[in-house]
Formats: C-alpha cells, sequence, structure tokens
C-alpha cells in the first residue's frame, strides 16, 4: 500500500501514465456455480492480508486519479502460467520437484479451483489497456472457463505428461484464508478493447 502510493506520488509529480496489475482475489471467493457477481463493479471482499492489501491499493488508486486527475488503469488477473515463473509457484514446483522425484505439496485436499491464462495473453491484455483503455476504469483478464482446473488434476497432468507417479503427491495443511475458487468476467474488456484470449491451457 505504501508503495503503490509512493508509485502514484511519482506520478503526478512527472505526469506520467499509471497501470495497476491488481488480482482475482481482491472480490474473494466464487460459489461453486460460478454465480457470483465477478464482473468489475463487484464489491471487494478480500479474504487475506495479502488481498486485502492490492484491494486497499485499488481504493487509493481511485481516489488519486478522482482527487488528482492522475491518469491511471487497473487491471485484474486470473493464474498466470508461462517461461521464466518463480519455481516457488505450482507450475515450476510441480515440474521441477517430479523430474528429481521429489514431493510435490498440495494445499489441503487440492480441489481449489483456478482459472489459468497464459502470462503472454495477460501481457498482451494489459498492453491493450494501456494503449487504449479508458482512465479511471478497471478491467478484467481472463481466459475460457474451459481453463478451470482443481490444483490437484493440474498436478496429475503434469505428472502424467512427464511419466512420473502420483504417490510423490504430498497432501499438506492448508493455506490459511485460502479460497476455493477465483473467477472474473472478462466480457468488458472483451466488449470496449475486443480483446479476447484464444490460448487453452493444455
Amino acid at each position: 500500500m505504501i508503495g503503490t502510493v509512493n508509485l502514484l506520488d511519482s506520478t503526478r509529480k512527472f505526469n506520467c501514465r499509471f497501470h495497476q496489475i491488481s488480482t482475482d482475489e481482491v472480490i474473494g471467493a466464487m460459489s461453486p456455480d460460478l454465480s457470483v457477481d465477478c464482473t468489475e463493479n463487484a464489491k471487494l471482499n478480500p479474504s487475506s492480508p495479502y488481498s486485502s492489501s492490492k484491494a486497499s491499493a485499488e481504493l487509493i488508486i481511485n481516489s488519486y486519479v478522482k482527487t488528482f486527475g492522475i491518469k491511471a488503469t487497473i487491471s485484474r488477473c486470473t493464474n498466470n502460467i508461462g517461461p521464466w515463473q518463480h519455481l516457488e509457484k505450482m507450475v515450476p514446483k510441480t515440474i521441477t520437484n517430479a523430474l528429481v522425484d521429489k514431493s510435490i505439496p498440495i494445499y489441503g485436499d487440492g480441489k481449489q479451483r483456478r482459472f489459468w491464462i497464459d502470462v503472454k495473453s495477460h501481457n498482451d491484455a494489459v498492453l491493450k489497456i494501456v494503449q487504449c483503455g479508458t482512465i479511471g476504469e478497471t478491467y478484467n483478464i481472463a481466459p475460457k472457463k474451459e481453463n478451470l482446473l482443481t490444483n490437484i488434476d493440474l498436478v496429475k497432468q503434469i505428472l502424467k505428461a512427464l511419466g512420473k507417479n502420483e504417490n510423490l503427491i504430498e497432501h499438506v495443511k492448508d493455506r490459511a484464508a485460502h479460497d476455493r475458487c477465483y473467477w472474473l468476467d472478462a466480457s468488458k474488456i472483451e466488449k470496449e478493447l475486443e480483446f479476447v484470449d484464444t490460448r487453452n491451457f493444455d
């Protein structure tokens, strides 16, 4: 939050264009049937200190747009995957552990559901927003709904692709405030900026 304020103050000083990459976690968990409002106008309902800090940053940015007229936009995105992702993240950790037959930790029962988007698709969407988005607006970035996977199913797919046994999976204590499902409605960016993610996660 403090870092966001520092950046916003620099944006005012140098009259820069500002874009904040937020997270789907700011609106909290989705219902199993994905019926909860997950548009850009959804109520902010974060579950963890991390997501609360991201929600707070969004509110601060919006206030700077209204109060000081800075040129800012916000985007929220679902889970990313792609080259050079940090090894602490689930997919690279699963791959690197599996390659050396090391156990793969899975939080709780592993049935938390996530929507995965290729990092290039995410970057393309952010560039589109920076170039063509409306100042002061928030845009959701999300893949097609076919890209919904439980964590355990994703890990099993990776193990199968690597020819590794599922007995490498180790269930560990679930993470505090670990929401079961996230999803975002990306119809706004599709309609206003004509951006549609066409890549399937496979």
